[in-house]
């Protein structure tokens, strides 16, 4: 009597080369469990920060914290330029990244499009959204042109809320510490390469 098929094993993200967009408000975490994240891995994996990147420029450096302007419009076009050339090129030798933005989910051409165009269709994006009170503390704690003022976290929070019902996969790390949170990503992780999320 013939087997039954075997189901296919589950995808090991830790053991995989892909490509991450972590997405998520001032104050989520994004940047320390990315890090967290890129060191833990048996792969060789890259952080990439769009915020780092973004701050390379000096001169005419647009400020976050004085609002949305032409100037920071470009800025954040050309980081994100350079960091998909990055990924691609880390992707091209076998090295896995991770990079994180504040992507909202109300402007998908220059958002989630954006990224896919830079880096490409394999891109797998996670939300990271805890709490706005825990956004709100996490900010708090900040220093240097990354704080911002609570309305301006209030209204990006709000704005990030629209992720849910995407489709995409949200991670709530109002509880969970940065280790926490990187093993929740793994599964998440594995369910989108077994599944891929539409986007």
């Amino acid at each position: 009597m013939p087997s039954a098929p075997r189901a296919p094993a589950a995808a090991d993200p830790a053991a995989t080369t892909l490509a991450v967009l972590l997405i998520g408000p001032a104050g989520a975490g994004k940047t320390s469990v990315a890090k967290y994240w890129a060191d833990h891995r048996r792969v060789p994996t890259a952080h990439i920060s769009l915020d780092d990147v973004r701050e390379w420029v000096r001169s005419g450096f647009a400020d976050p914290q004085t609002g949305w302007n032409d100037h920071s419009e470009a800025q954040y076009r050309l980081a994100r330029r350079t960091c998909g050339f990055a990924a691609r090129n880390f992707l091209a030798n076998g090295i896995s990244c991770i990079l994180d933005d504040a992507v909202f989910p109300d402007r998908p051409v220059v958002g989630l499009g954006g990224w896919k165009r830079h880096v490409g269709p394999g891109l797998l994006p996670v939300v990271l959204l805890p709490g706005l009170d825990v956004v709100l503390e996490r900010n708090a704690e900040r220093s240097g042109n990354r704080r911002l003022g609570d309305e301006e976290v209030a209204r990006i929070h709000g704005r990030m809320a629209g992720w849910y019902g995407s489709g995409l996969p949200i991670i709530d790390n109002s509880q969970l510490g940065i280790p926490e949170t990187a093993e929740v990503l793994d599964d998440v992780l594995a369910r989108s390469i077994a599944s891929p999320p539409s986007w």
